[in-house]
């Protein structure tokens, strides 16, 4: 069991600047490496927290067997492509996991490639999370894999 403390205004301040950043983000929500979400953009309600937790389970379980099928390193990143909306899925260095949703006619998917990539990078910034034990959290490793492996 991860125990985790974040700083909520400072988390959900991020969140929501990563969305207001790019035309076409609805949301953002992190998740810890458990699955248990830790925070959501403005628009995230605790039922759509939820729903996004057992999604991202799911990507995560078919990202790590293909990463172990394909003997190409650790997963960093999963895009799902929708017909109207694409959603984004990353794994934080310390095992928190970011997913933002982008949706829209005008949307730029590079753009927002970018501004997970961006937030990842800076993630230690907005997460001030402790994990257990700390010695487990590495580099790309979502936690998910020391769950399944």
């Amino acid at each position: 069991m991860t125990h985790a403390v974040v700083t909520a205004d400072s988390l959900t301040g991020a969140l929501d600047r990563l969305v207001d950043r790019v035309r076409g983000a609805e949301f953002a929500v992190v998740l810890s490496p458990d699955g248990l979400p830790l925070g959501g953009s403005r628009r995230v309600e605790a039922t759509l927290a939820d729903q996004i937790s057992g999604i991202v389970a799911g990507l995560l379980a078919l990202g790590l067997a293909a990463t172990r099928t394909c003997d190409a390193g650790g997963l960093r990143q999963i895009v799902v492509q929708m017909s109207r909306a694409f959603l984004f899925v990353a794994t934080i260095p310390n095992g928190t996991i970011l997913t933002v949703r982008i949706a829209g006619d005008e949307i730029e998917v590079g753009d927002m490639a970018y501004e997970v990539a961006l937030f990842v990078g800076q993630a230690e910034q907005h997460l001030p999370i402790s994990l257990g034990p700390a010695s487990a959290a590495r580099s790309g490793d979502s936690g998910a894999q020391r769950r399944l492996g």
